[in-house]
C-alpha cells in the first residue's frame, strides 16, 4: 500500500458490493450495467471529441504460436466451394485461377495478454452475477443466459479519456504491484486539463506496453492497475467502462479475501464493463503530441452467444 494515503480496510472493501451496487437501477431485467449511462447525448457528444479525424488502435496484435491455432485443413463451408473439400489452406479451384487462405483459430482471450472486454456474467460473488441472477444461469454447454457479451451487441461507443499514469509520477512505466489510486486519477485530470464525466469510457496507462516492448516484461501474476479505492471514485463519476494497458486489477491487491476486487466488485455489483491489457502507447503518444486527451472511443464486440466477453480491438479517434 501506498504511505500517506486513505487506503480502505478490507471491510470496506467487502462493503462495496453493498454501498456500490447498480442492481435494479436500470430495472430487474437489465443486463448492461453501467452501459446504461451511455446515452444518445452521451455519443453525440463523443462525437464532438473528433478534432483531428486521427484514429488509433488500443489493441495488442494476437500473435501465433501463444495465442492462437492455425489449422491446415479445409474450410468448413467446402460444400459450397466445388474442388474445395481435399485443399488445404491457402488452395485454389480446379481451374486455378480463384484462390483462397483460411484458418480456424481457438483463442482463450481471458488472461493478461490478449486485448479483450469482460461482460458482467465473468465473475461471481457469493453465488451471483450481476443484477442478483444465480450463477447457474451459465452452463457449460450453451454458456451465459445472463449478461452475456450480447448485451452490448449494438457496440460501445462513447467518449474516451486517458488518463497517463504513468506520466503523473515521472517513471516510464509503473512497476509491477504499485496500485493507483483516486488522487493519482484527479492529477492526470489536472495535468491533462480534463475531466471525466458521466457515461464516459476511462483508461489508464501504466506504461506497461512500453515494459513490454523495451523489457520484456511478461504476464505474470503480479501487475501495477486499478487500486480497489478508486471503486467510489468511478461509481460517483458514473464511468461506463474502464480500460487498462494490464488486467485491471493491481496485483496482489493486499485483500486476501478478494484476490481481484476491481473485477468482483466491477463486474458483480456495479455492472462494469472491464476492457483489460490494452496497448495504449500508441494513444497516449497521439495525445500528448495533439494536446487532446479525450476522443471518441469504439468498442465492438464480436456477437459470441452466451460468452463472458469478447476479444476486442478498440479504436480511438482524435
Amino acid at each position: 500500500m501506498a504511505a500517506g494515503r486513505s487506503v480502505p480496510t478490507q471491510d470496506d472493501v467487502l462493503g462495496y458490493f453493498d454501498a456500490l451496487s447498480n442492481w435494479g437501477r436500470w430495472g430487474d431485467d437489465d443486463e448492461r450495467g453501467t452501459l446504461n449511462h451511455i446515452t444518445d447525448d452521451v455519443r453525440l457528444a463523443a462525437a464532438r471529441a473528433v478534432r483531428h479525424g486521427r484514429s488509433v488502435s488500443c489493441a495488442w496484435e494476437v500473435a501465433a504460436p501463444e495465442e492462437v491455432e492455425r489449422s491446415t485443413t479445409a474450410c468448413p463451408c467446402a460444400a459450397d466451394m466445388p474442388g474445395a473439400e481435399n485443399m488445404p489452406a491457402p488452395g485454389f479451384r480446379d481451374d486455378r485461377r480463384w484462390g483462397f487462405s483460411t484458418e480456424r483459430l481457438g483463442l482463450t482471450f481471458h488472461g493478461n495478454t490478449v486485448t479483450h472486454v469482460d461482460s458482467p456474467c465473468h465473475i461471481f460473488w457469493d453465488g451471483a452475477m450481476y443484477n442478483g441472477r444465480p450463477h447457474s444461469l451459465v452452463d457449460a454447454a450453451t454458456g451465459s443466459a445472463w449478461a452475456a457479451v450480447t448485451a452490448a451487441a449494438d457496440g460501445i461507443t462513447t467518449r474516451g479519456v486517458l488518463l497517463d499514469i504513468a506520466g503523473v509520477r515521472g517513471v516510464p512505466w509503473l512497476e509491477p504491484g504499485q496500485g493507483v489510486f483516486p488522487e493519482d486519477l484527479e492529477e492526470a485530470e489536472r495535468r491533462q486539463g480534463v475531466r471525466v464525466r458521466p457515461g464516459d469510457a476511462v483508461l489508464l496507462r501504466t506504461g506497461r506496453g512500453r515494459a513490454r516492448r523495451e523489457a520484456g516484461a511478461d504476464g505474470g501474476f503480479a501487475q501495477a492497475g486499478w487500486h480497489a479505492s478508486c471503486l467510489p471514485w468511478l461509481h460517483e463519476r458514473e464511468v461506463a467502462l474502464i480500460g487498462a494497458d494490464t488486467p485491471q486489477d493491481v496485483q496482489p491487491s493486499g485483500y486476501g479475501d478478494v484476490l481481484m476486487p476491481v473485477h468482483a466488485v466491477g463486474l458483480v455489483a456495479m455492472g462494469l464493463w472491464l476492457l483489460d491489457n490494452c496497448d495504449l502507447e500508441g494513444c497516449a503518444a497521439t495525445a500528448a503530441e495533439l494536446g487532446q486527451w479525450d476522443f471518441h472511443l469504439a468498442v465492438a464486440p464480436v456477437r459470441f452467444a452466451g460468452t463472458s466477453g469478447s476479444p476486442v480491438n478498440p479504436i480511438a479517434t482524435f
